[in-house]
């Protein structure tokens, strides 16, 4: 495979740093902003990317282990993406998308999804982000079953700890309890089942009584409001942002059973799951089994190069939506002004270009199972509860050793621990008392020693501080 050197400019300017912070404290109100802060000029404000590694506006370089948000596949600073962008948007940057309206790098893009995807996925509906994507595969699947004489079967399954975006549907499908704070969230037809996460080495039970309680639990829900009146589950194969939280074995597939004996649209949110950071296009058929009627794509589709998602729909779906479509009203009124953007699908198809000539999903089975392995050594550490993942997506869980789960001194564990990796020159992601990883997927075993060796010695660091009383 083609490697990129991880070569960057220093340009680093004291006076520019200050005067980013500065505007960045007055101006930007950042997504998931800590608002206890708001106005403090603490950003890190990343200004130069290569390969796996980016550079901060003081000049000083990181290894990120975050792939920025799940999303790099092929590396930071790739001459061929960035000049694939740069040719499409000077032969044409923008048209409409509506109705009849198409353009070449949209309809390129449509048909190689088609290609990679499982089963009759063979219709995409561009839109600009997961979250987005999300709201129109639920709207989709309400628009199947209105059209069919059934507007009743509009309820949705969605599980606890499940991440779906943040609109206000999206939003609403998500169930991380801490990220509701004082935003409305739709209730009445959502329905949140346990998290699904199942860790082999802390759980007092196996894996296949799990399994059944949770496929007991999903089938009582299911009774109690009625199958008549669901018209989706919404799932995850891994749920990611909840904490890389990983089923039992067999549990994607049984849903799934269950979702068609039920007559219950299975909506795979492959955001994070797809584009190769289980080792393949998509994880659906390939790791689990399934083949849902919709999959939804962002973030590693462009490697993070443009902003774009796609629900990759069932022929099955679609064809079914267009002979019930009414005389007086067949518009599918759905969509976005940037739906299809020709800007960001040329740089899907230079990424998916990319991935495929140089094998990029052959290369994450190959360091995905030495990543997870060299993770676990971590375990080592009495302040580390659990390491868990699949590949390249895994997280560290801290604790004080006492109470477990995302408490006050827990989370300050993980911050702490956080900010000595920064301090080292690795990027990775708390969330709670958690260390989130998901670098780029071009990431060689040599980086991966890297990011375990520093993780080390900021656990250390981190342990000692407790003993001695100093994190609160």
């Amino acid at each position: 495979m083609v490697t990129i050197k991880d070569t960057m400019i220093d340009s680093t300017d004291t006076q520019d740093h200050e005067d980013l912070l500065a505007a960045d404290a007055r101006h930007l109100l950042h997504p998931w902003a800590d608002l206890g802060s708001l106005g403090e000029e603490n950003a890190l404000v990343v200004q130069e990317g290569k390969g796996v590694r980016v550079r901060d506006s003081q000049g000083k370089a990181y290894l990120d282990a975050i792939g920025g948000m799940w999303c790099m596949t092929v590396g930071y600073g790739h001459d061929e993406m960035a000049d694939a962008i740069a040719d499409q948007a000077r032969q044409m940057a923008y048209y409409t998308p509506f109705g009849d309206v198409s353009s070449e790098p949209a309809v390129r893009l449509a048909e190689m999804l088609a290609e990679l995807s499982p089963g009759d996925l063979n219709r995409v509906h561009f839109t600009t982000c997961g979250s987005t994507a999300i709201d129109s595969a639920v709207r989709i699947a309400h628009y199947y079953f209105t059209s069919h004489g059934k507007p009743e079967k509009y309820h949705i399954l969605s599980r606890r700890n499940a991440y779906h975006g943040s609109t206000y549907l999206a939003a609403s499908l998500c169930g991380k309890s801490a990220d509701r704070t004082h935003f409305q969230y739709e209730s009445d037809f959502i329905h949140h089942l346990s998290s699904p996460g199942y860790d082999a080495d802390i759980s007092e039970i196996s894996a296949e009584e799990r399994l059944r309680e949770l496929l007991d639990e999903m089938e009582a829900e299911i009774l109690k409001v009625g199958p008549e009146k669901i018209a989706c589950f919404v799932a995850e194969p891994i749920l990611a942002s909840g904490g890389v939280l990983t089923p039992p074995p067999g549990y994607q597939k049984a849903t799934w059973e269950l979702c068609q004996k039920y007559d219950i649209l299975y909506i795979s949110d492959e955001v994070v799951t797809g584009f190769g950071r289980l080792g393949h296009f998509f994880a659906s058929e390939a790791r689990f089994g399934i083949l849902p009627d919709m999959i939804i794509t962002a973030k590693g589709i462009t490697s993070g190069y443009q902003p774009l998602g796609a629900v990759l729909i069932s022929d099955r779906l679609t064809e079914a939506i267009g002979e019930a479509a009414p005389d007086d009203k067949p518009v599918f009124s759905n969509g976005y002004t940037y739906s299809g953007h020709p800007v960001a699908c040329a740089a899907a198809i230079k990424n998916i270009e990319i991935m495929k000539r140089d094998d990029i999903c052959g290369h994450v089975r190959e360091v995905g199972p030495y990543f997870m392995e060299r993770l676990r050594e971590l375990r080592k550490f009495p302040i580390v509860y659990a390491v868990r993942g699949d590949h390249l997506m895994a997280c560290v869980e801290c604790w004080t050793g006492e109470e477990k789960g995302p408490n006050a001194e827990n989370m300050a564990l993980a911050q702490r621990v956080d900010a000595y990796c920064q301090e080292a020159g690795l990027i990775v992601r708390p969330y709670e008392n958690l260390c989130i990883l998901s670098p780029p997927l071009i990431v060689e075993k040599s980086d991966i020693d890297q990011i375990v060796t520093i993780m080390e010695g900021a656990l250390d660091r981190a342990m000692r501080d407790l003993k001695a009383g100093d994190i609160v």
